[in-house]
């Protein structure tokens, strides 16, 4: 027969579970006893929310009180600002009211409008966002003669920064347009730019020079490029450069944007660097694009605790004041806990059902909850969920705001819901597929002109064409947004260009290289190094350059530059450097000059471009240099890249360690051979792979004078770098030699005389390529009789656009010819290009080449070995341009037909 098992009389407590408090010294283990037995009195007496509600003011208290304790991640679904404490609102709320509706209806207008023709556009997202846009324009968004912001030498003041939410473009414009920045014809030419003055669909400064500052789709682009400018202002105002303290960033962000990984990539940056010259205000209405952000779960909560861990002071703005009743009411926190454990799509769901369905499905899920409800008319169940948003409501955005601008030590982020389509009707609000309407009916718009109170008769509307509509140019709205405007420094958002050349920097940096240098042999990327370090101790420029790398300085040869130049830390150095005993040792300094970002080249970007930008942004130049592994640049960060062209920036990116077959050792994902031909798509990108130390400086002299000149260009530079080290010769002295270093092309180096009737072929290289051509012009003419010329391809894609450009003029009627058709015109033989790139690269330019055209490049992965076997896997080093040279020859009848047989045995082929 079984035993029975008999549980024990007495109920044994459970075991302690260890803590990392175990390894601190329990000075009075009685007082924790208590304080423990405390907690569990309350939790029997009035329950575990009662406990829990004590336990947080607990924390609040000592996070006032400066303990220490590590913060609370998460707080209640509710308003960080209670109405209470909500500060008095110093605008006229009608007033401004009236303003957001004229508004309202012009963006919605000028979009239905254009999907006539299926232009498209997007209405819901302003439509949700509309007053956390106008709040900061009436009372916070700083313009650029706001009083007390600092002026450049030139006169301009820097404002606030706004970095604008991508698809809520359509309500600036309409604000734009009641201000008189904007005619009808305008709107009409929204997303229509062909004829050259339309609007462009998004924030695009290039497309909008006086409008727009800082472009914001692609999404994530926007947030990293933010926390970088308010970091880059305090840059500016540590280094003595401009005083920023007046300045502040607002970048407007979506809560399906923050999906996206740069979105939150510099977060903690913000933190750990205490920028309180910067909000976020993320719009939570709760969708991206096809559906709900976090169907299952609660977006709020989610950033609420990822900003709280990275240091950030968070603001919750979430419900209107149609929720203080009901917030009121609820005495036992039912209420509380109920809107925190609704995922957001059933909250998404909620805002389109009727009063029964929301007393069925929210409040009938707790007793406690459903005696709240039954006090509650069905007119208020609908207000509160279906409208009644804090992000809705221009006091509880003003109190969030002004929450932000008064947090000192921390970065804030403002997270304000709403509702997706709001005022645009039924069919709108709410509804997944919001984002791709485009038009509303003349019925919705009949519906949406009685909600917003706008003075527009019926017969003012044409279900074919919806009219926009203005309140007059001496209406009182038009005064108060104007003298709102006013008081705050201009107008919002606007760019300003406050033209300054820098002065020509001493060109002894640029003598130096077009020496040579003797007999020791350097790299190109040391030879870019010290020409700038030489640039930088310039009196008159020297502190305007920024160097920029991602934690690769050293592998760059820049760790010159840590004790002169300095590493930018707004704390400058708090311990002692364990190489500080070293010369060149590791230093940081509130006014350093070097921005060392550690490993991000998307941090780095950002970085690049507050920088290349701050000629309009602050009205200061600076001259930016980005350095990186190559493979690093186009293929990691192109969409910043072109944003940067679309920001218009200026400055100088380096590709180090640049080509497949130098880099050795570092396998398939690290060799570059194709950036030059990705560099080549951005229109803005002046690219240059320089094969000679000289050639270097004359292409940094240029791109000086095309960028900071008195002419400036809004263009950047893209220069490719070797870590290969060659004797760098002097420049030639021969004429043309600098035009044909900055156009692309030049003869470095003649046949040796020859026989008249010796075979000819051009050899054209570019980069570390040209050590390898020289080498087989010698080998061609020793071994097989055969005259080659060496020439110095700079870039292949200024070859190419040069020859562009000539095609349309001719369509014009005009008698141009591409350049590189010109330098090789008249020389004999056909034409071998080489690079250590993949040969699309210098394809690019074959159908302005007149003689025969071959190509040799490193197509295919990269791999791991020495350049010398890595070479002759791609077929690019010295035998093989050898045996590629008597076959192109061969085929001409110019050399014997076994040739290039014979050679390629000879060398081992």
């Amino acid at each position: 027969m079984a035993a029975t098992a008999h549980k024990p009389l007495i109920q044994q407590p459970a075991p302690k579970q260890p803590s990392e408090l175990d390894q601190l010294p329990d000075r009075d283990p009685e007082e924790t006893a208590e304080w423990g037995a405390s907690l569990e009195a309350v939790t029997r007496a009035a329950g575990p929310h009662r406990a829990s509600y004590l336990m947080r003011r607990t924390l609040e208290h000592a996070e006032s009180a400066g303990l220490g304790l590590p913060p609370l991640l998460e707080t209640d679904y509710v308003n960080t600002i209670p109405t209470a404490a909500e500060p008095s609102f110093p605008g006229d709320e009608d007033m401004e009211r009236r303003i957001t509706a004229w508004n309202r209806w012009n963006a919605a207008a000028m979009v239905t409008r254009g999907s006539r023709d299926g232009l498209g556009g997007h209405i819901a997202t302003f439509a949700s966002a509309a007053w956390l846009y106008e709040t900061g324009f009436q009372h916070f968004f700083r313009g650029k003669e706001a009083g007390g912001t600092s002026r450049s030498k030139t006169g301009g003041g820097s404002g606030d920064q706004l970095y604008i939410q991508g698809h809520a473009s359509p309500g600036i414009y309409a604000r734009a347009f009641l201000d008189g920045r904007l005619t009808e014809a305008h709107l009409d030419n929204f997303r229509r730019e062909a004829g050259g003055s339309g609007l462009p669909s998004y924030p695009h400064p290039r497309r909008l020079p006086w409008l727009w500052e800082f472009p914001t789709v692609s999404m994530g682009l926007g947030p990293i490029s933010a926390i970088y400018q308010a970091r880059f202002n305090r840059y500016l105002a540590n280094r003595g450069i401009k005083d920023t303290s007046a300045s502040h960033v607002w970048a407007f962000l979506g809560d399906g944007e923050m999906d996206e990984p740069e979105s939150t990539a510099a977060l903690a940056l913000a933190g750990r660097e205490r920028l309180d010259n910067l909000t976020f205000v993320i719009n939570c209405n709760l969708q991206r694009l096809d559906g709900p952000v976090r169907a299952n779960f609660k977006i709020v909560q989610e950033l609420e605790a990822q900003f709280r861990a990275a240091g950030w002071n968070v603001v919750k703005a979430l419900w209107g004041s149609a929720w203080d009743e009901l917030l009121g009411l609820d005495t036992s926190g039912a209420l509380l806990r109920r809107l925190r454990e609704v995922p957001d799509a059933q909250f998404q769901t909620y805002a389109t059902r009727d009063a029964a369905y929301i007393r069925d499905h929210f409040f009938g899920a707790d007793p406690q909850l459903a005696r709240l409800g039954q006090g509650l008319t069905d007119a208020k169940l609908a207000e509160c969920f279906h409208t009644s948003r804090a992000g809705h409501e221009p006091r509880k955005v003003y109190a969030a705001y002004r929450a932000a601008m008064e947090h000192k030590g921390a970065p804030t982020v403002v997270l304000a819901q709403t509702v997706k389509g709001y005022t645009l009707g039924p069919g709108f609000e709410s509804r997944n597929a919001n984002h791709q309407m485009k038009k509303l009916t003349g019925k919705e718009f009949r519906a949406m002109r009685d909600l917003l109170e706008l003075p527009i008769p019926d017969s003012a509307l044409d279900d074919k064409l919806v009219p926009y509509a203005h309140p007059g140019a001496d209406s009182p709205e038009l005064r108060y947004l104007q003298e709102r405007r006013a008081a705050l420094g201009g107008p919002a958002p606007a760019r300003t260009v406050h033209p300054v050349a820098l002065p020509e920097p001493s060109a002894k940096p640029f003598e130096a290289l077009a020496k040579g240098s003797g007999s020791q042999e350097i790299a190109t990327t040391m030879a870019f190094v010290r020409l700038v370090k030489d640039l930088m101790r310039d009196k008159e420029t020297g502190r305007r350059w920024v160097p920029i790398v991602p934690d690769e300085a050293r592998t760059f040869g820049m760790e010159s530059l840590f004790p002169t130049a300095g590493i930018y830390s707004p704390l400058g150095q708090t311990y002692d450097p364990v190489d500080r005993d070293q010369l060149l040792y590791y230093k940081e300094a509130a006014n350093g000059q070097i921005l060392n970002e550690g490993i991000t080249e998307a941090g780095s970007m950002a970085d690049f471009t507050a920088a290349a930008t701050s000629y309009a942004t602050h009205g200061e130049p600076m001259i930016p240099f980005y350095i990186f592994y190559s493979m690093f640049g186009w293929q990691r960060t192109a969409d910043q890249m072109w944003a940067l062209a679309d920001q218009l920036g200026r400055g100088f990116l380096i590709g180090a360690t640049a080509g497949r077959t130098t880099m050795t050792g570092e396998g398939l994902q690290h060799a570059d051979g194709h950036s030059h031909l990705i560099a080549s798509t951005n229109p803005a990108a002046v690219a240059y792979d320089p094969a000679f130390a000289y050639e270097v400086g004359a292409i940094v002299r240029d791109g000086l004078r095309r960028m900071y000149g008195p002419d400036a260009e809004d263009v950047f530079y893209y220069l490719t770098v070797y870590n290969e080290t060659k004797v760098q010769p002097p420049m030639p002295t021969g004429e043309g030699i600098e035009e044909g270093i900055l156009k692309g092309l030049y003869r470095y180096k003649s046949a040796e005389p020859a026989d008249e009737s010796a075979p000819r072929i051009q050899l054209l290289a570019s980069g570390t390529a040209i050590h390898w051509a020289l080498d087989a012009q010698k080998l061609l003419a020793d071994d097989w009789g055969v005259a080659a010329d060496v020439w110095s391809a700079t870039s292949w894609s200024e070859l190419r656009r040069d020859a562009l450009s000539c095609d349309a003029a001719q369509l014009n009627g005009e008698d141009r010819v591409p350049y590189v058709t010109r330098a090789l015109a008249g020389a004999p033989g056909p034409v071998l290009a080489v690079s250590d790139w993949m040969r699309a690269v210098p394809d690019q330019i074959s159908q302005w080449v007149e003689q025969d055209w071959h190509s040799l490049g490193t197509d295919g992965f990269g791999l791991s070995d020495t350049r010398e076997a890595a070479r002759r896997h791609f077929g690019v080093d010295v035998p093989a341009i050898v045996v590629t040279a008597l076959n192109r020859l061969a085929r001409r009848g110019e050399v014997k037909p076994t040739a290039a047989k014979e050679a390629a045995e000879r060398y081992g082929i």
